[in-house]
């Protein structure tokens, strides 16, 4: 699934359309997770792009007169193609921009999990957007606060920093990779973290989902970027993927276990 990494490299390289119009939409599919609109294809026509945003693991692509709020789901994709290039099975949605050069914006998804939703509202009240929790980037994110959200939890930290209404974007890949650098064993108990040790995690969170950033997110499952490149912060993982191979401190072959259906990797002796 791309994490919030992966979707905001997603939204840098949507950049270039902003200010730009819609020429045409043309939707091959309508069946995502929620069903897209059967009135979009008229109601883009000859908006122009004047924003993009995001908010956690949602686009945000301001139009004129609403908003389009994209989610890649597990498996969904955006890419920049010429008006020429055939589609393939699995790309639903066309969003064309341009008078004479035109350029496509198209969304790919084989597993359909993802979806589009078009809000003349403020986006930010959107039902699936309301109730998320602070973006781990911002100053809103600290010590003080997660530490006053764990306090009283009693579930293991790995999925108390990986729930949204706590913070959002801190995907499994994140997750692994910041409990490592942070010491902290992926199945404590949340209120058992301590608070120098929720504040060195808070550190490495945002250091850690930075780095991904600039590197391109992390290219598993096939995650590309607009361009079709590749990232590469998959080459920097610690931990995550890394099962019975040596830990790059102590080298006690790392651990994989499995904590709400989801693969969790650490280092028995490092972290704790």
């Amino acid at each position: 699934m791309p994490e919030l990494p992966e979707v905001e490299v997603t939204r840098l390289g949507l950049t270039p359309l902003v200010n730009q119009k819609i020429n045409q939409v043309i939707i091959r599919n309508y069946s995502l997770r929620w069903p897209i609109s059967p009135n979009l294809e008229n109601i883009l026509i000859n908006q122009v792009l004047m924003k993009l945003s995001r908010r956690g693991k949602y686009i945000l692509a301001e139009f004129t007169s609403g908003t389009l709020i994209i989610h890649l789901g597990m498996s969904g994709r955006i890419c920049i193609t010429k008006k020429n290039e055939r589609p393939k099975k699995h790309d639903h949605v066309d969003i064309i921009f341009g008078d004479s050069e035109k350029v496509v914006m198209r969304y790919r998804d084989p597993r359909r999990f993802g979806s589009i939703h078009w809000t003349e509202r403020n986006p930010y009240e959107h039902k699936l957007i309301k109730n998320l929790g602070p973006e781990p980037l911002t100053e809103e994110f600290n010590a003080e606060y997660l530490y006053h959200k764990l306090k009283t939890k009693k579930q293991c930290i790995k999925n108390s920093i990986m729930d949204s209404h706590i913070v959002v974007g801190v995907g499994n890949i994140y997750a692994s990779e910041s409990l490592y650098y942070s010491g902290i064993k992926p199945n404590r108990a949340s209120n058992k973290v301590l608070k120098r040790e929720v504040s060195v995690l808070v550190k490495e969170i945002k250091r850690v989902i930075s780095s991904a950033i600039s590197k391109g997110g992390s290219s598993l499952n096939d995650f590309l970027d607009v361009n079709g490149e590749n990232g590469y912060f998959q080459d920097e993982h610690k931990v995550y993927g890394r099962e019975k191979e040596p830990c790059l401190k102590c080298r006690t072959p790392i651990t994989q276990l499995k904590i709400s259906q989801r693969s969790s990797f650490f280092c028995k002796k490092c972290q704790t």
